[in-house]
């Protein structure tokens, strides 16, 4: 049985006393409380996109977001009230977790949602993985010094990994060890 609710638990991240104290007692709750991670689903894709298309030049399509679902991918969306405010998605396989895409929509960043995401994401992969992985755009500054507060590593460069709008960019890549639980 704990088996069981601890599965339900991994795919919704829920608490209704937040929602009740929000309902009851508008003033006692924070917008950040009533943010909540949840499973992405098929009818999450039309804001992912969205979020997606806003956040880059080159971004992923709908069919690659819609791929990450059909192969179970740990895909998770942050919601505030039925809204998608960011999304992060990551593959684990053979004692490694790899981060695919972490996105805040622009109006929400700089707000936490990006560490929320990640954090949950690195809490995932301590079960399963002893390393996480990621790239990110040398450009991406934000993103980088998230990752650096985190406590994930620079190992080194892919030369061109990203299309850019003067040809190529280089992506930085991330270690992080992990610990199981």
């Amino acid at each position: 049985m704990r088996g069981l609710l601890d599965r339900l638990k991994n795919f919704i991240i829920y608490d209704a006393d937040v929602e009740f104290y929000a309902k009851v007692f508008p003033d006692s709750v924070g917008r950040k409380e009533l943010m909540r991670l949840r499973k992405m689903n098929r009818s999450d894709l039309a804001q992912v996109v969205a979020i997606e298309k806003a956040c880059g030049d080159f971004p992923w399509g709908e069919d690659i977001f819609r791929d990450c679902l059909n192969t179970r991918y740990d895909c998770w969306v942050c919601e505030l009230a039925d809204t998608v405010l960011g999304y992060g998605i990551m593959s684990m396989a053979v004692g490694e977790a790899h981060i695919l895409n972490l996105c805040v929509a622009p109006t929400e960043q700089k707000q936490g949602i990006g560490r929320k995401l990640l954090e949950h994401l690195i809490g995932i992969a301590n079960r399963e993985a002893e390393q996480m992985f990621l790239e990110v755009r040398l450009s991406n500054t934000r993103a980088i010094t998230l990752y650096d507060s985190i406590g994930f590593n620079e190992i080194g460069v892919r030369k061109g990994y990203y299309e850019a709008a003067n040809g190529r960019e280089d992506a930085l890549m991330f270690a992080l060890a992990l610990f199981k639980d």
